[in-house]
């Protein structure tokens, strides 16, 4: 009996290990979800992460959405793996009870959402919005500064009559008067200001921080952490490329949207692109975010940010 123990306890330790190693291997396939201006969109036409996961034979399906809320709702269905959103998207997936992870953040920019008016309004800052019409993407990052905006203005969101449109729509709407401000992101931010003279009120310095998320469903980033670790280390690398040759990533953006270059070049002269991992500082902020949407009747539930800490950022 004694003898075989050793025949035994190496055999467990063979099947441990192989546990272990299926537990972590390489996926066949990883489908990201992207926009045509978010960074994803970046990193896949430069196809540096396509030329990486080759070697290893990972293959990469991409997948275009027209927005961060369409976007988080594959990914809790399963339809895609990844994704990049700004920070109000994944608080309401969260309050649906998406099974995602934070697998790290871009730093702030907050100088890329602004509150604009046309250039002959009356409007002359946030105060002269009481009981005007507000166009903006409604559960977007826009959303929360917004609020934050008004709230730091003396008023509440009851204040205003939110008119809530998909940028698109909205963009017609303050062409023709329909609404009386618009709450909106780059690069149509910098689109509107150059095409039709839209005039900032406020930005959300001093409000909000802003951030884009790296995000991923809690099976694929437990199933494959050094996958998923590797997507935030190679969203890095591009990082670093796109804030040394601005031109270059104006370029490749203005091609994936069809915005003229200039409209990306004054874009990214106040967007630092970026990717670290998720600190305590950045959770503090996004509970505050999701708290503020739950205070405003915007969210039907408390959302724990925390629960979609991913588990290599708990040790």
């Amino acid at each position: 009996m004694k003898a075989k123990l050793p025949v035994l306890s190496a055999l467990a330790l063979s099947v441990g290990l192989l546990s272990t190693h299926a537990f972590a291997a390489n996926p066949e396939t990883v489908t990201i979800g992207y926009q045509k201006a978010n960074i994803f969109a970046l990193l896949k036409y430069r196809g540096t992460l396509d030329e990486t996961f080759k070697k290893e034979g990972i293959a990469i399906r991409w997948v275009e959405f027209p927005a961060g809320p369409q976007m988080l709702e594959g990914l809790n269905v399963g339809s895609i793996d990844l994704a990049a959103t700004g920070d109000a998207p994944p608080a309401f997936a969260q309050a649906a009870k998406a099974d995602l992870i934070y697998l790290g953040h871009s730093p702030a920019n907050p100088k890329t959402e602004a509150i604009v008016v046309p250039k002959d309004s009356a409007i002359k800052s946030v105060a002269d919005l009481k009981g005007k019409r507000v166009g903006l993407n409604k559960g977007s990052d826009v959303n929360y500064l917004l609020v934050k905006a008004l709230e730091d203005a003396g008023l509440n969101y009851k204040d205003v009559t939110p008119v809530y449109l998909p940028p698109a729509d909205a963009r017609a709407a303050f062409q023709k008067g329909a609404i009386d401000a618009w709450v909106i992101w780059d690069p149509y931010l910098a689109e509107v200001e150059a095409n039709a003279g839209a005039r900032e009120i406020r930005n959300a310095e001093g409000l909000v921080p802003h951030y884009t998320f790296y995000l991923a469903s809690r099976p694929f980033a437990e199933g494959h952490p050094d996958t998923a670790k590797q997507v935030v280390d190679e969203l890095s690398k591009l990082s670093d490329w796109a804030n040394k040759n601005p031109d270059d990533a104006a370029a490749i953006l203005s091609k994936s949207t069809g915005l003229d270059k200039a409209i990306w070049q004054t874009t990214i002269k106040r967007l630092p692109y970026g990717a670290s991992r998720m600190s305590p500082q950045v959770f503090d902020e996004q509970q505050a975010l999701a708290d503020t949407f739950t205070r405003v009747g915007l969210l039907p539930v408390k959302v724990d940010v925390r629960s979609a800490t991913w588990s290599l950022d708990k040790k």
